[in-house]
């Protein structure tokens, strides 16, 4: 246990008599950012809920750095932050005042405030009333809110939400800092699987209430076959060749050929292989599965 800062021992979770959440195992392991992918409604937002009791689980089923949830309830959210649905902003206030509210509630000195506006880039924004704020900025300010407490633990319910590019480069950004620089472990749910691929390094997959995957970004890479693409001239020859040479081809175009990935030493041997029979390649390249396909695989297996 002591090496995660969430793990769920089978959890299942109702609403009445439906199932939301079925024996759900996670295991977010400490210092990671950890994207918490399904399409909506798969029962993100209620697993994020019961993560902080905010529905209440059955008992030994969710601990929070090694500690059962029901028994240190408190104890156990001091080092838990949350962003989940619409951050609790106060427009007719400004950011500064939003966060300093935040830290007296808490208890927390008000330069705290200050702090944590320079930490997400908001000190420019500082004094503007946050209803005036871009919704990239109102991300932002929702995540100082829940920084304040400086807590090890982020949750952050589908945090790029709504934004623009240059929003959701803010967020991505901001998150990759918090778990690098600032050792945070993150929990960032989304329905948008290339957005996880850009800022996860593990990665847990859900679908209706199931997890149908959980491993490192580079062991959801391998699920995906990843295939070598060739510009070559004289296409047919080229494949003639190939064959012979005893690679698997699968597929051509008048363009190019796609043939199995296996590393990048390989690669390099198939491309001085050609050269050296008098072929022109004009590129290689690397094409990787995206996880909305990976996603549909594992869903049909599954």
């Amino acid at each position: 246990m002591g090496n995660y800062a969430i793990e769920t021992v089978g959890l299942n979770f109702n609403f009445g008599n439906q199932a939301i959440v079925k024996d759900l195992s996670l295991q977010v392991p400490k210092g990671s950012i950890y994207g918490f992918l399904g399409p909506n409604g798969a029962g993100k937002t209620t697993t994020i809920k019961i993560l902080l009791n905010l529905l209440k689980s059955p008992a030994d089923q969710v601990f929070i750095f090694g500690k059962e949830i029901n028994h240190n309830r408190i104890a156990t959210l001091k080092r838990v932050g949350a962003l989940v649905e619409q951050p609790a902003i106060y427009g007719h206030l400004t950011g500064k005042e939003n966060l300093i509210n935040r830290c007296l509630l808490l208890g927390i000195k008000k330069t705290k405030a200050d702090e944590m506006l320079a930490l997400v880039g908001l000190t420019e924004a500082a004094n503007k009333k946050s209803t005036k704020y871009s919704l990239g900025m109102k991300q932002r300010l929702g995540i100082a809110l829940a920084l304040v407490s400086d807590p090890e633990l982020l949750l952050l319910d589908e945090p790029t939400n709504g934004l623009d590019p240059n929003g959701i480069i803010e967020v991505r950004n901001l998150m990759i800092e918090l778990a690098t620089k600032h050792k945070k472990t993150i929990l960032v749910s989304s329905h948008l699987l290339a957005e996880i691929e850009r800022t996860a390094t593990h990665v847990g997959i859900i679908n209706k209430g199931k997890l149908l995957f959980q491993g490192t970004i580079n062991e959801l890479h391998l699920l995906s076959k990843p295939m070598l693409e060739i510009e070559v001239n004289n296409i047919s020859n080229a494949t003639a060749f190939l064959t012979q040479a005893g690679y698997e081809i699968l597929e051509t175009t008048d363009k190019k050929i796609t043939v199995p990935f296996t590393s990048p030493q390989d690669s390099g041997a198939l491309n001085t292989l050609l050269v050296q029979n008098g072929f022109t390649v004009s590129s290689l390249y690397l094409q990787k599965k995206d996880l909305e396909n990976l996603f549909l695989d594992i869903t049909k297996n599954n």
